[in-house]
């Protein structure tokens, strides 16, 4: 019965008659004797550029980010870069997309010095939001190839084990002529396919982690902008995935999917959906360098994964702005 239906038929209901909810996956409660097998920090939207007059200097916010998160005295041993790497790639010329890609290069070689995994986010694709251009469409590095390249990653989505958890990175953005932004948020059907077929080969005793740069779910994206003067709370595709619902109905068929993190909003929530934890973690960039977003400011997230499938994660500020 939906919803609609239940509130048509309700008035037939006799008085003390009761409704039995299907059962739901019960979140994951946290063990008394849990050991942490990880720390990670979780880096996302970075927006890395070169300096620009009237913003906070980004190369140094991208440093300071990286550096604060790898001096923790309780290190993380994985960092997570969740997308949206350098500022924008979609709508802009060639020369300057590869002008920010430079700066993260260069940042990223001198910075890094732990273990790291690294998702695709949408401003990340070359030339999406200016396809009707004969030269950028003709490009070789059009779409994903570009930051691919620069970023040395042979897919865009992939999947890694670590301290005995299954990490499935995805790729968010799918291609549509029919947005603006140049992109749905949503898996392509043979992404699904794959997602599918390697949560099915992880033995279910195994904890899984979905890192995404668009969040699979989330509350948010409701607060991302003046949605209420439409008078409907209407969100874009571009916004959160509009695949959720078979991407949920996926999880339900693996209890052992326990957490997915993500970014894009530059806001941050921590939403429990049948037993499934979904964490949006703000923005390194905050406002884009300007400051901060709402009630956020600049910031990456840390994230420890525990032998019982739990996770504990904390949102660090790491300057003022």
């Amino acid at each position: 019965m939906n919803r609609r239906t239940f509130l048509q038929n309700s008035g037939s209901l006799a008085l003390g008659a009761a409704l039995v909810a299907p059962s739901a996956a019960a979140a994951t409660l946290p063990k008394p004797n849990r050991q942490r097998v990880l720390r990670a920090a979780h880096l996302t939207d970075i927006h890395v550029m070169p300096e620009m007059e009237g913003f906070q200097n980004p190369p140094d916010g991208m440093a300071a980010a990286i550096r604060h998160a790898q001096a923790q005295a309780d290190k993380p041993e994985l960092l997570l870069f969740g997308g949206d790497l350098i500022m924008d790639s979609t709508k802009t010329e060639k020369a300057k997309a590869l002008a920010q890609w430079d700066v993260w290069n260069r940042i990223f070689s001198a910075e890094v010095k732990t273990p790291h995994r690294i998702a695709l986010g949408n401003h990340d694709v070359f030339g999406w939001a200016i396809r009707d251009q004969p030269e950028i469409a003709a490009d070789p590095h059009f779409g994903k190839a570009l930051a691919l390249e620069r970023l040395a990653l042979k897919d865009r989505y992939y999947s890694f084990d670590q301290a005995g958890w299954h990490f499935v990175v995805l790729d968010s953005m799918m291609i549509d002529y029919a947005n603006k932004h140049g992109y749905t948020a949503r898996l392509d059907d043979v992404q699904f396919a794959w997602l599918a077929r390697d949560l099915a080969a992880v033995p279910a005793t195994t904890h899984i982690c979905i890192l995404s740069h668009i969040p699979l779910m989330s509350v948010c994206v409701f607060f991302d902008d003046d949605l209420e003067s439409t008078g409907s709370w209407v969100i874009p595709g571009a916004w959160t995935h509009i695949d959720a619902r078979r991407i949920k109905n996926l999880f339900r068929k693996h209890s052992n999917v326990k957490v997915c993190l993500s970014g894009h909003v530059h806001l941050a929530d921590d939403v429990t959906y049948l037993g499934v934890r979904y964490l949006c973690n703000g923005a390194v960039s905050g406002g884009w360098w300007k400051g901060d977003y709402q009630e956020f400011g600049p910031a990456y997230a840390l994230v420890d994964f525990f032998d019982d499938g739990t996770v504990e994660n904390r949102l660090v500020n790491y300057r003022k702005v």
